[in-house]
Protein backbone atom coordinates (compact mmCIF):
# COMPACT_ATOMS: atom_id res chain seq x y z
CA UNK A 1 0.00 0.00 0.00
CA UNK A 2 2.79 2.45 0.73
CA UNK A 3 4.27 1.74 -2.64
CA UNK A 4 1.13 2.71 -4.21
CA UNK A 5 0.55 5.90 -2.29
CA UNK A 6 4.35 7.05 -3.22
CA UNK A 7 3.68 6.48 -6.81
CA UNK A 8 0.92 8.04 -6.91
CA UNK A 9 2.32 11.24 -5.24
CA UNK A 10 4.73 10.85 -8.13
CA UNK A 11 2.14 10.70 -10.92
CA UNK A 12 0.64 13.64 -9.58
CA UNK A 13 -2.32 11.48 -7.98
CA UNK A 14 -3.82 12.29 -4.85
CA UNK A 15 -2.15 11.16 -1.10
CA UNK A 16 -4.58 9.05 1.13
CA UNK A 17 -6.38 11.32 3.75
CA UNK A 18 -4.46 9.60 7.11
CA UNK A 19 -1.36 11.67 5.56
CA UNK A 20 -2.81 15.04 5.88
CA UNK A 21 -4.58 13.65 9.51
CA UNK A 22 -1.20 13.16 10.88
CA UNK A 23 0.23 16.12 9.64
CA UNK A 24 -2.80 18.03 10.98
CA UNK A 25 -2.11 16.58 14.63
CA UNK A 26 1.36 17.10 14.48
CA UNK A 27 0.84 20.57 14.10
CA UNK A 28 -1.52 20.88 16.57
CA UNK A 29 0.63 19.22 19.50
CA UNK A 30 3.52 21.43 18.25
CA UNK A 31 1.30 24.80 18.61
CA UNK A 32 0.41 22.76 22.35
CA UNK A 33 4.28 23.31 22.97
CA UNK A 34 4.57 26.42 21.72
CA UNK A 35 2.16 27.43 24.47
CA UNK A 36 3.45 25.47 27.05
CA UNK A 37 6.87 26.62 27.36
CA UNK A 38 6.40 30.50 27.58
CA UNK A 39 3.61 29.73 30.48
CA UNK A 40 5.84 27.04 32.42
CA UNK A 41 9.00 29.34 32.35
CA UNK A 42 6.64 32.76 33.94
CA UNK A 43 3.94 30.42 36.09
CA UNK A 44 5.40 31.99 39.44
CA UNK A 45 4.29 35.81 37.33
CA UNK A 46 0.57 34.65 35.81
CA UNK A 47 -0.44 33.27 39.30
CA UNK A 48 -3.82 31.49 39.16
CA UNK A 49 -5.37 32.96 36.47
CA UNK A 50 -2.26 31.41 34.15
CA UNK A 51 -3.34 28.14 35.78
CA UNK A 52 -6.91 28.32 35.15
CA UNK A 53 -6.36 29.77 31.38
CA UNK A 54 -3.82 26.57 30.53
CA UNK A 55 -5.78 24.18 32.47
CA UNK A 56 -8.83 25.32 29.58
CA UNK A 57 -6.37 25.36 26.46
CA UNK A 58 -4.74 21.27 27.75
CA UNK A 59 -8.86 20.17 28.23
CA UNK A 60 -9.63 21.67 25.02
CA UNK A 61 -6.72 19.92 23.49
CA UNK A 62 -7.60 16.46 24.82
CA UNK A 63 -10.97 17.04 23.91
CA UNK A 64 -9.79 17.21 20.27
CA UNK A 65 -7.66 14.17 21.23
CA UNK A 66 -9.93 12.37 22.22
CA UNK A 67 -12.67 13.04 19.16
CA UNK A 68 -9.77 12.05 17.08
CA UNK A 69 -9.08 8.61 18.85
CA UNK A 70 -12.46 8.14 18.74
CA UNK A 71 -12.71 8.71 15.12
CA UNK A 72 -10.09 6.18 14.18
CA UNK A 73 -7.44 8.87 13.17
CA UNK A 74 -4.72 7.66 15.11
CA UNK A 75 -4.87 3.97 13.46
CA UNK A 76 -2.03 3.42 10.71
CA UNK A 77 -3.52 1.22 8.37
Amino acid sequence: MRHRAHSAARRGGRFPIKYYLTAMLFIVFDIEIVFLYPWAVTFDALGIFGLVEMVLFIATVFVAYAYVWRRGGLEWD
